[in-house]
């Protein structure tokens, strides 16, 4: 309830039986206060139906705000989804009776996540980007501002790789602390969420030291990040 305290409530749950779920079977009273999404890895509407039910259970809750259908990232995904049989059919019955809010889709595939956006289908997107990861303000943006479908994102920290020093940094521009990571995803204002996952109190702590300061990076804080996610993305090997 740390996070909630301060105002963090969107909250984004995996599945794992951990604090989070716990969390949200405590909130009570609050429960309006949070937005809490999930992910669905079920592509027919059968699967959804078993797999909707077994999360409810789970977290104890008569609705979930978001629900985004997980790591979609081939067009034949997209096509089960979609198919008279598919989950898209449940989530939209779902919607329909008031389980579910928003229907959502996370995927790397910044191109086809934008073409399925531009479907009309989703009510909201969830994508990569963070300094190293920038594709997004090319493939992605334009498209979801043009139709007003807000976006989350993930891996803000590039899988910590951000925070580390790279063998071509100059000596007078240390690698970006992980507040300076999220900052610069946030002060995008194509994105609406960026995502986080502190594995502690400290590094809680960290990340809501953006409350307290909220601003979008200075100038010279703009350029040194974003050169610097072009090192990590030099270095950093294949994953992209």
């Amino acid at each position: 309830m740390r996070a909630l305290d301060r105002g963090l409530n969107y909250w984004n749950w995996c599945g794992h039986l951990d604090g989070m779920r716990e969390a949200v079977r405590q909130l009570g009273a609050r429960r309006e206060q949070v937005i809490v999404a999930v992910q669905l890895e079920a592509r027919t509407g059968p699967a959804a139906a078993e797999e909707m039910d077994r999360i409810l259970g789970e977290l104890r809750t008569s609705y979930l705000d978001i629900v985004t259908l997980y790591y979609v990232e081939h067009e034949p995904d997209w096509s089960e989804i979609c198919a008279p049989d598919g989950a898209l059919g449940h989530l939209q019955q779902a919607k329909r009776g008031g389980q579910l809010r928003m229907i959502g889709l996370t995927t790397h595939q910044r191109k086809l996540g934008a073409a399925w956006a531009e479907t009309g289908l989703l009510d909201m997107l969830m994508i990569r980007y963070n300094a190293a990861h920038r594709g997004a303000e090319r493939d992605v943006f334009p498209i979801t501002t043009r139709l007003g479908v807000p976006v989350v994102t993930f891996t803000g920290l590039r899988w910590r790789a951000l925070l580390e020093p790279t063998p071509d940094d100059p000596d007078d521009d240390p690698p970006p602390t992980a507040a300076e990571c999220y900052r610069f995803c946030l002060a995008n204002p194509n994105v609406s969420i960026a995502l986080a996952a502190p594995s502690n109190t400290a590094e809680l702590d960290h990340m809501l030291t953006l409350l307290d300061d909220w601003r979008a990076p200075f100038d010279n804080e703009m350029q040194s990040i974003r050169a610097h996610g072009d090192r990590v993305r030099k270095h950093a090997g294949l994953f992209w």
